[in-house]
């Protein structure tokens, strides 16, 4: 079956279709889970959710769009429920950015992808999410800041401080990255 044939399959609830969407998409909205969990078992629990709530809302997908993208919104916005139900604290701080917290990719290459993502993983909730939302899924800080309920200004900061958490973690992995105090 194509993919077009899967999706309507799974619109009357087809099991054989339903586990065919599964197999074909789970490796990828798993890397995406991991992006915004702490650990493995946290984004296998998100992927499950999210395949939960893809089964049940694949019928107002119309087929404008990306059906990669619409399963991929769901997982993000899965995410961010759980976070938002963990009721983090929410910190506005409106301060100036002073430090540069650039790291030169030419660099960072010689960092295993696996060790940024670990990087990544650990970084308190609240800044993980930001510096997701931000840096790999592009979305802006008004955006940011009405998915997670907070100030822009707070996402900001959140996206300042993950940097600056992550700058330190990379060098920590790779000293040599930074051998002098300019970063670029």
């Amino acid at each position: 079956m194509d993919l077009q044939q899967i999706i309507k399959a799974c619109k009357r609830n087809n099991l054989k279709a339903q586990s065919q969407l599964y197999s074909l998409y789970k490796d990828d909205l798993f890397i995406l889970c991991l992006k915004y969990c702490k650990n493995k078992e946290e984004a296998q629990d998100n992927l499950q959710d999210s395949f939960l709530e893809i089964f049940k809302s694949i019928k107002s997908y119309k087929g404008s769009g990306s059906f990669e993208g619409w399963m991929k919104r769901i997982t993000i916005y899965k995410a961010i429920d759980k976070y938002k139900k963990k009721t983090p604290i929410n910190i506005e701080i409106n301060d100036e950015i002073i430090e540069d917290t650039t790291i030169n990719t030419v660099d960072i290459d010689s960092v295993p992808l696996d060790k940024i993502l670990e990087c990544i993983q650990e970084l308190p909730t609240r800044y993980r999410m930001v510096f997701n939302l931000y840096e790999l899924d592009q979305y802006k800080h008004q955006e940011i800041a009405e998915l997670l309920n907070i100030s822009v200004n707070t996402s900001k900061s959140n996206l300042h401080r993950a940097k600056l958490i992550l700058k330190q973690r990379i060098i920590d992995l790779n000293p040599t990255i930074f051998n002098s105090k300019t970063t670029k």
